[in-house]
């Protein structure tokens, strides 16, 4: 892959597009991984390039990934290098208001991505859709890569069922860039299309980054619990655990790589559980620091697509933490599996359901007579739908 870029690395090496933002009043929305090749903040990129940066957005987790866990929310700021104002986007506001915009004439938005329809940060893209039209301001969409590449996996979106964590109707697992997603977006919307700055040298389905480009750029947390590529390729299926009893990891040092609790057979389950090729499930024990069974040693096990025998495109995380679940329900039909609390301020839905994007999958779980096929089934339907429906928005 040679001379890989970023969005950003785009917009800066190129004169016509720097050209083309100068002497007007700029809106960055950034998180820590808002990086150019060279590591460097696409703040500090972008202003040493004589950019007009007036002010910054700062999503969930905050512009400086600060903030652990869900529903922390960040308040607004002054950066202290460059003396503008930063905007929290998940504090008392998520969506963009007509007076975070006012005065600015172009937005970038240059968030990493992790390939997953719960992943709050293509939720705030989308809001920056709708609200940059409806306020006459440009929209720029710096693109990143994909993690979790092209292959798609999950059930979508049941229409009423948005949320924070689920923005539209699309299956769990995607497979577009945030460049693609924001022109699909748009056409949900009846929006105009914003501008794609595109990613250069951008391959795709190279091994072994397989949508990373693996080895010519660091990972960095996009997030605090976004630890790895590993956990990028795991998330669409471990992020079910959150709406559930069992732990996903949160307060290891692997969060959304394992799976556990201190009262689940894991060797029964793992055997009850339907086989997938392309990865290894390790059983394992860890104990969490801090959120669910904090100091209680879980057994369980972590989902490994980090060696040589992963094969990318037959890795389905949703239907692997599916069959778990499922299987814990068949062993032990009488076990506390499901939250009730508020997530993502959804305060009367079931955690999981909002999570999933509709209730099919706990029912699914909690029917004795419900068997594999069903589930089989409507993954399948989707897959197909999705990758014809996804086509025309393909750059890469």
């Amino acid at each position: 892959m040679k001379n890989f870029g970023f969005g950003i690395d785009n917009l800066l090496q190129d004169p016509a597009l720097k050209a083309k933002l100068g002497g007007r009043r700029v809106g960055l929305v950034a998180h820590p991984a808002s990086v150019t090749t060279q590591s460097e903040h696409s703040l500090d990129a972008l202003i040493n390039a004589g950019i007009r940066v007036e002010r910054a957005f700062g999503p969930q987790h905050g512009l400086r990934g600060d903030r652990q866990d869900n529903m922390m929310e960040s308040g607004d700021f002054t950066d202290p290098r460059h003396r503008i104002p930063v905007i929290s986007l998940y504090g008392t506001y998520r969506y963009p208001q007509p007076e975070m915009l006012n005065g600015l004439d172009v937005v970038l938005f240059d968030l990493q991505d992790i390939g997953c329809r719960v992943y709050t940060y293509i939720t705030t893209l989308r809001y920056f859709v709708k609200a940059c039209m409806e306020h006459g301001v440009e929209l720029w969409i710096l693109d990143r890569p994909n993690p979790s590449g092209r292959p798609v996996d999950g059930m979508y979106l049941v229409d009423g069922e948005q949320s924070f964590v689920g923005c539209d109707l699309l299956p769990m697992r995607h497979g577009l860039t945030i460049g693609e997603l924001a022109i699909w977006f748009a056409d949900q919307l009846k929006c105009s299309h914003p501008k794609i700055i595109p990613m250069m040298h951008y391959e795709l389905s190279s091994s072994p980054g397989f949508g990373w480009p693996l080895s010519r750029i660091p990972w960095i947390n996009p997030s605090p619990n976004a630890g790895s590529l590993n956990m990028a390729r795991c998330f669409p299926g471990t992020v079910l655990l959150e709406g559930t009893t069992l732990s996903e990891g949160r307060g290891t040092t692997t969060p959304l790589e394992v799976a556990g609790a201190p009262d689940i057979p894991v060797d029964e389950l793992i055997s009850l559980m339907e086989p997938q090729s392309g990865i290894r499930l390790r059983p394992c024990c860890f104990t969490p620091v801090f959120h669910k069974h904090v100091d209680a040693l879980c057994q369980g096990f972590q989902i490994h697509t980090d060696s040589p025998d992963y094969l990318h495109d037959a890795f389905k995380p949703f239907r692997l933490m599916a069959g778990f679940l499922k299987a814990l329900r068949q062993l032990l039909p009488e076990y506390d599996l499901w939250r009730y609390h508020e997530y993502e301020y959804e305060t009367d839905r079931i955690p999981v359901d909002v999570i999933n994007g509709g209730p099919f999958l706990r029912q699914w779980v909690d029917d004795a007579s419900a068997g594999p096929e069903e589930l089989d089934t409507r993954l399948e339907q989707t897959e197909l739908d999705w990758l014809d429906q996804r086509h025309p928005y393909l750059r890469y």
